[in-house]
């Protein structure tokens, strides 16, 4: 089988993973050994974070790294595991739809077969104008077809996790968006900020496709969240985040004690060697 054809036969697995009988579980990565730690455990797809991959290569996110950058660090990945892996391309690093266009390009040249693209404008409080994002959409999917690729596209909202607008309103708006995100093509719709189970379970109901949420402290449980019918499940940048709070930890135990506990879970040098090799 060439790689074209692998790379097909991936991206149709990964969307089905969507439509299984059980939540298709993504806790992000950032890097190759991260990559090779959760393939290691079983996990059958990789989503990457985009803040994570900006924040170990000294960017703070946001769209502040370059497109290049951040697929370089997608293929590398890619080319380290042998699960389909999704990539989060942020914005499209650019306001027209060609640009989103030349990034859903390099997303399959990158080997992978996913992307989120997300609505946010880098501007506290704004969104990217619904018509300009059904664009992107579209193109995205344009290009994707023209590939013979069917790349998986997540369609995220912002509504909640930027409090677009007044309180009543966020939920009318992010319906609204995230229906015409689908209806323009996308395969799976995201509304990042959302914790409480009663807003998830209605907004299952009314976008009639694969929901994905980001999960963290304070969210229902993953077999809650099965419950509530949500198709995907994703922690975004917080475990690259544990990673540094565990080197914060290690520090003030270094610092203060002289011992070494927090190391005491790390795995073995050969271990990473093996995974990585």
């Amino acid at each position: 089988m060439s790689d074209i054809e692998k790379q097909k036969a991936q991206a149709h697995a990964f969307r089905s993973m969507h439509h299984g009988p059980k939540i298709l579980l993504l806790p992000n990565i950032w890097d190759v050994a991260s990559a090779r730690v959760l393939e290691e455990a079983g996990f059958g797809a990789m989503a990457t974070t985009s803040a994570g991959i900006a924040f170990t290569l000294g960017y703070p996110d946001g769209q502040k790294i370059s497109r290049e950058e951040m697929l370089a660090r997608v293929a590398r990945i890619g080319r380290a595991v042998k699960v389909p892996v999704t990539a989060d391309v942020e914005a499209g690093y650019g306001d027209r739809a060609e640009d989103a266009a030349e990034t859903a390009r390099g997303v399959i040249e990158s080997g992978a077969v996913g992307m989120n693209l997300e609505d946010g404008t880098g501007r506290p409080g704004h969104l990217v104008e619904l018509s300009s994002q059904l664009d992107k959409i579209r193109a995205v999917r344009e290009t994707a077809l023209k590939s013979g690729v069917p790349l998986v596209l997540n369609a995220r909202t912002d509504v909640y996790l930027e409090q677009i607008g007044a309180p009543e309103t966020r939920y009318g708006e992010t319906v609204r968006r995230l229906l015409a995100y689908r209806d323009a093509g996308a395969d799976c719709v995201f509304a990042p900020g959302l914790s409480d189970a009663e807003t998830i379970s209605r907004l299952v109901q009314d976008v009639r496709c694969p929901l994905n949420i980001l999960a963290g402290p304070g969210s229902p449980s993953v077999p809650e969240l099965q419950k509530l019918g949500v198709a995907r499940v994703s922690l975004g940048s917080a475990p690259m985040r544990a990673t540094l709070g565990l080197v914060h930890r290690m520090a003030e135990e270094l610092k203060s004690t002289g011992t070494y506990a927090a190391l005491e879970d790390a795995p073995s040098h050969a271990d990473v060697n093996r995974m990585v090799g």
